[in-house]
């Protein structure tokens, strides 16, 4: 019979370690970042908060290198000092850098780090679980399925969020007049911006959709709009 106290730890410790990990990302984050105030940027963002029908679109720049955005556990949205800078560069347009914060809003305003928390509580009470059954016909080897198995789960789950997060700012930047082309073309750069490459990964290992999977189903969606 499975014992349930291991499995209820298992839960607690997995909502105090997300707590804790929420409140070390909001300090890290209120130490290094600013809000974003460009001109060249104000057209775009006028545009996602009309859309919105909210008075603006607050944005702050993470001082961090590595080109990416965050929405944080707090709602607030990042775009980091390195990808501000490949818009500066004008490798970046400003559309592109729009869809990048329309996809965070989406996260937001889905509820994606809500659901976070629950999963990751889900998933430690399954690894818990697993662990205790698999261990006792598969010695020394069920620990190692049951991490993996919920790794793979986990994977999943944040495909499945990038995926809505992606359709979520197609909607917005279709609403606002900037439209999916940015979009796709912001993805069809990304690997070369990131200076990473999936390769020939699997991609129920990988943690985001691969690029050419995304801009499909962008363009899915941009077929179906405009029919």
């Amino acid at each position: 019979m499975i014992r349930v106290l291991p499995i209820l730890l298992a839960v607690l410790y997995a909502l105090a370690m997300y707590r804790f990990s929420a409140w070390r990302t909001a300090k890290e984050l209120d130490a290094k970042s600013s809000p974003l105030m460009d001109p060249a940027l104000r057209d775009m963002s006028t545009k996602l908060a009309t859309a919105l029908d909210l008075p603006r679109i607050k944005v702050h720049i993470y001082e961090i290198e590595p080109v990416n955005g965050l929405a944080a556990p707090d709602g607030r949205i990042f775009i980091t000092r390195g990808f501000y800078k490949k818009f500066k560069a004008g490798e970046v347009s400003a559309e592109e850098l729009a869809s990048v914060i329309a996809h965070e809003l989406g996260h937001v305003a889905l509820g994606h780090s809500r659901r976070r928390m629950v999963d990751f509580s889900g998933q430690n009470a399954m690894r818990t679980v697993l662990a205790m059954v698999l261990g006792r016909f598969i010695p020394f080897f069920g620990i190692w399925i049951a991490n993996l198995l919920t790794t793979l789960l986990a994977a999943r789950l944040s495909r499945s969020d990038e995926y809505e997060a992606d359709a979520y700012a197609a909607a917005l930047l279709t609403k606002a007049g900037i439209g999916v082309a940015p979009q796709i073309s912001l993805y069809n750069k990304l690997e070369a911006l990131t200076k990473t490459n999936h390769g020939t990964a699997p991609a129920w290992l990988l943690s985001h959709p691969k690029t050419q999977e995304r801009i499909a189903a962008l363009t899915r969606l941009q077929q179906r709009w405009n029919t």
